[in-house]
């Protein structure tokens, strides 16, 4: 059995102790050290040779954000974020996630008394995930570039578009891989773009704002009552599930609400907005699965193979967790399968 080096790194002695006391549940996982402020941490990986790095934000000496910047450029490993849930948080977690972090994880949900069982899992699955992936996880790290027109923009085909709407769907290794898609499209981009990203409440909206800053296209938060435009990126907000609905004047209007389905594990759920969008698009529907945990979006390609619409997942080879794409392709519902650097092209015949 494959072990992996954890360094934690929190200027709190408790969360150190709490943090490592978490990982150290895990046969696969032991720590290999602890820090104690941003500065300590560069020393201890340039010596420690972790494979993976817990990092706390705010620290003494120096910051989780200043010492990722520079752990990416003198000693880089992968370092998953412990993240405040407050609106501070949510942005400095983004910001992270811009400059190279795989992930990032709520402390407080680690920390409170009646932590369950499956947040412990999770949190200890992601970092293994981290952990086994550290050389990809390195790559896209290394190859994020945030510039508002990118070399590497698209061409449409010289015919009309294919589809009216584009639906994206990821989880873990989520933010990474729309970096490398997302900034992309050209200006006059002719379909609206709806992208579903698993992350807690209230990170969704930091995450859009961030995205607005370095894409060519309108990147919002979507909200109830929001119209669907060409040329513009709608992300849907954590905590609801997003649907579509047809409105009398033949416009398409997305619907925010809250879901008492204790069923649907994820909110947004790829599933939910696949299964209402495909039988109002129909053919003219274009689905996308990135990377993530789980199958989330299996049974809503489902539901857009069966009016004729089109599918496109990752290849493993780029997947950080080949989860829903594997799902969704094994299950024979894929028209094509790519790697993260081929995904653009390939919507690109579509529209």
């Amino acid at each position: 059995m494959q072990r992996y080096g954890v360094l934690v790194v929190d200027d709190s002695s408790f969360m150190r102790k709490s943090i490592s006391m978490i990982i150290e549940k895990d046969p696969q996982l032991f720590i290999i050290g602890i820090a104690r402020d941003g500065m300590d941490a560069i020393e201890k990986i340039q010596r420690l040779k972790p494979n993976v790095v817990t990092m706390d934000v705010e620290m003494p000496v120096m910051d989780g954000i200043t010492a990722l910047e520079k752990i990416m450029n003198l000693c880089p490993v992968p370092v998953m974020m412990l993240s405040n849930y407050t609106q501070e948080g949510a942005e400095i977690t983004i910001k992270a996630l811009e400059l190279g972090a795989a992930d990032f994880f709520l402390k407080s949900e680690l920390i409170k008394g009646d932590v369950k069982e499956e947040v412990i899992y999770d949190f200890l699955n992601r970092l293994k995930i981290i952990a086994q992936n550290k050389n990809l996880y390195l790559r896209q790290a290394k190859n994020l570039q945030y510039k508002g027109i990118a070399s590497k923009e698209g061409k449409f085909s010289d015919r009309g578009p294919l589809v009216d709407l584009l639906i994206i769907g990821t989880s873990t290794g989520g933010p990474a891989a729309l970096q490398s898609i997302l900034p992309y499209f050209p200006q006059d981009t002719r379909v609206p773009i709806l992208v579903l990203q698993h992350m807690p409440p209230g990170f969704t909206k930091p995450f859009a704002e961030r995205f607005n800053t370095f894409c060519n296209l309108r990147v919002k938060e979507a909200e109830d009552g929001d119209v669907l435009e060409p040329g513009n990126i709608y992300i849907a907000p954590a905590g609801f599930q997003t649907l579509l609905n047809k409105r009398n004047d033949g416009g398409i209007a997305l619907k925010i609400e809250e879901s008492s389905d204790e069923r649907i594990l994820y909110k947004p759920s790829v599933n939910v907005t696949l299964n209402s969008a495909a039988p109002i698009y129909k053919e003219r529907l274009l689905a996308v699965i990135l990377t993530g945990m789980g199958n989330d979006g299996l049974e809503g390609c489902r539901a857009v193979k069966k009016y004729n619409g089109h599918v496109i997942v990752e290849a493993e080879e780029s997947c950080v967790v080949y989860g829903m794409p594997k799902a969704v392709y094994e299950a024979g519902l894929a028209d094509i399968q790519v790697p993260l650097p081929n995904i653009l092209n390939s919507i690109m015949l579509y529209i």
